[in-house]
């Protein structure tokens, strides 16, 4: 046998597998540069929070990133374009993070916001401490509204606490906890986990932030572990089915939340913070703030937005069957607000927004919108602003004309602002980021 035909018997098992590598590459490139483009062609480009922002230089290629990703194959977030990894879905990605741990070249940054849409972010360090020594910020507030990482943030912080000097006068707290939602719950377990003196206040129920999600509303998690309790493993369960594990977790461990306890003052003393509140007064040597980022709910500042029907967060979609509704905005909680009451029997749902894409939501809550609209179930009108709201009305602008529409209610779901004075009346600084870590 001649020495060619050897060689090439041996190189052909090779051949064939870089032959393989290199169509399943093309095809994956074709495959991120379709989806990008219709992302594009949408306008669905901005990230809504916490996303990567990846290195070319540095990125060698290798798609770790893309398979980290908990939310693919689902969504395509993130792809091969000429082979190098690339954000392809922008509003599919909600943080997670895990494209970070994978990346072997240390080729991607989590970053906030973006050149053309600010973030407004608490200063806070790796050890969840922020400018203000003794003050700590986790979960949505320091802008990770993903409950696993609100979970994970929440007991890390305590970790940190506990290697601070514990408080030593035995009747100041060694850790106040502000917030009951995922990152204040996992940190109360912790602190009681740790036997440290703590109090934790809520200044409404348990879950903060996820206990004002519509009913039935789907939770995405991710799994993640409480302390005391262990793996923490929904990864799509309802808004009641969360809540009621929460209970069952508090009345199993004891640990004990203050709740409609709203924080009215903090104030620094040479050992820590007074903290004033509506129901009492705390000294504690460490302050955690878990709290949401709505704050205020943001408002239209248009005449009638003092009427009784307008509100700023949908409960039960069951109260407007029958009901000329309109919803506002553009994210996932106002494209959910709407498809759920046009779900029902003998409603009239209009959705409006003020850009032409609704950019900030899901790809899910998009599709469910489109599906709504095609059956006729929900009127959506894009680049449009309301007016003025009426009794029985409600007027909006939509290119440069006027509709004056029917109307019993209206659902503002617009965001919420950022409690920056607040945080500044502490000390706390507030950074816009601009696609910056």
């Amino acid at each position: 046998m001649s020495q060619s035909l050897i060689l090439a018997i041996y190189f052909a098992p090779f051949a064939l597998i870089f032959g393989w590598y290199v169509r399943r590459q093309r095809r994956h490139h074709a495959h991120s540069l379709a989806v990008l483009a219709d992302a594009t062609a949408a306008g669905l480009t901005e990230p809504p929070s916490l996303h990567p922002l990846i290195d070319p230089n540095k990125c060698v290629g290798c798609a770790a990133c893309v398979n980290a990703c908990p939310e693919m194959p689902g969504h395509r977030v993130l792809g091969l374009v000429h082979g190098k990894a690339s954000l392809i879905g922008p509003t599919d990605c909600i943080g997670h993070g895990a494209c970070l741990e994978a990346c072997p070249v240390d080729a991607i940054t989590l970053v906030f916001g973006t050149e053309r849409r600010g973030i407004d972010i608490p200063h806070v360090r790796p050890d969840f401490q922020t400018n203000v020594p003794g003050m700590y910020i986790a979960g949505e507030l320091g802008g990770m509204g993903l409950i696993r990482n609100a979970i994970n943030q929440g007991q890390q912080a305590v970790e940190s606490i506990e290697r601070a000097a514990r408080a030593d006068d035995p009747e100041q707290l060694d850790l106040l906890i502000v917030g009951a939602g995922p990152a204040g719950f996992s940190a109360s377990l912790a602190a009681l986990e740790k036997g440290l003196r703590f109090a934790t206040i809520e200044q409404e129920t348990l879950g903060g932030t996820v206990a004002h999600f519509p009913r039935g509303k789907l939770v995405m998690t991710a799994p993640a572990r409480l302390p005391i309790v262990g793996d923490f493993r929904f990864r799509e369960t309802s808004k009641e089915k969360l809540i009621e594990y929460l209970a069952s977790v508090e009345r199993d461990t004891g640990v004990q939340i203050n709740y409609h306890e709203r924080v009215e003052t903090i104030a620094r003393e040479p050992a820590g913070f007074i903290v004033r509140t509506t129901a009492r007064e705390y000294r504690a040597k460490q302050v955690l703030l878990a709290i949401g980022r709505r704050g205020t709910p943001r408002k239209l500042e248009v005449p009638g937005e003092e009427l009784s029907k307008v509100a700023y967060r949908l409960i039960d979609p069951e109260q407007y069957i029958g009901q000329h509704v309109l919803v506002v905005g553009g994210g996932d909680s106002a494209l959910e607000a709407a498809c759920s009451i046009a779900d029902l029997a003998d409603s009239n749902v209009t959705l409006s927004y003020r850009s032409p894409a609704f950019t900030r939501a899901k790809q899910k809550n998009r599709e469910r919108v489109e599906a709504a609209a095609a059956a006729g179930r929900l009127q959506v009108v894009t680049q449009s602003q309301v007016a003025q709201i009426e009794a029985q009305h409600v007027q909006l602008v939509h290119a440069e004309q006027e509709l004056r529409l029917r109307n019993d209610a209206v659902i503002i779901n617009a965001g919420g602002i950022l409690p920056s004075a607040f945080l500044r009346g502490i000390g706390i600084e507030v950074e816009t980021k601009f696609g910056t870590a």
